[in-house]
């Protein structure tokens, strides 16, 4: 029955955003910032207690993705999140960051570093990850729980620890997902 009333709550969703794919929700309570600039695909299911802020980028999710409670995502540029993606409870996602090399002025005061952030399809976010600016996650990664993310990441691995790091591969020629 809840899920009936996210999904009444979307319809009127779908007014304000770019794009508010069918079968598309979000679980309340959320706090939501720049309507205009969210495109949700098909089929995205975000949990309670989200915290997503366009503070004048955009933010860009594919179809069947599903996002657990919590989550804190960040735009002011670029954010994407592949389609048949899973992010677990507790992840918070960002494409900027405060500057801090001016000594004596206040970390908040200063510039903010703004780099694309982009999660690849069929990915699979443990919880309590981190995702900073400039995370490029190639189709298929696989990320620990707890890890925090920067750089970027091929195709088929599995990335883990703080910083996060590739500890598997999939190895195509023996078609098996080998420790690196």
């Amino acid at each position: 029955m809840i899920k009936i009333t996210w999904m009444v709550r979307a319809i009127i969703y779908k007014i304000f955003m770019k794009k508010f794919g069918l079968l598309s929700y979000l679980g309340k309570p959320c706090y939501i910032s720049g309507f205009n600039r969210f495109s949700f695909g098909k089929k995205v299911r975000i949990y309670p207690n989200a915290r997503i802020e366009s503070l004048a980028g955009t933010i860009s999710i594919g179809d069947d993705v599903s996002i657990g409670q919590n989550l804190h995502l960040i735009s002011c540029s670029d954010v994407q999140i592949g389609g048949n993606t899973t992010i677990s409870a507790n992840v918070f996602i960002s494409d900027v960051d405060h500057d801090y090399k001016t000594i004596g002025l206040h970390v908040m005061k200063q510039n903010l570093s703004v780099k694309k952030t982009v999660i690849g399809t069929n990915c699979f976010i443990g919880y309590g990850s981190v995702i900073l600016p400039g995370t490029l996650l190639g189709r298929q990664n696989i990320v620990g729980a707890n890890s925090v993310v920067k750089g970027k990441f091929p195709d088929f691995c599995v990335i883990a620890g703080n910083p996060a790091k590739i500890i598997k591969q999939y190895n195509t020629d023996s078609q098996a997902w080998e420790r690196v």
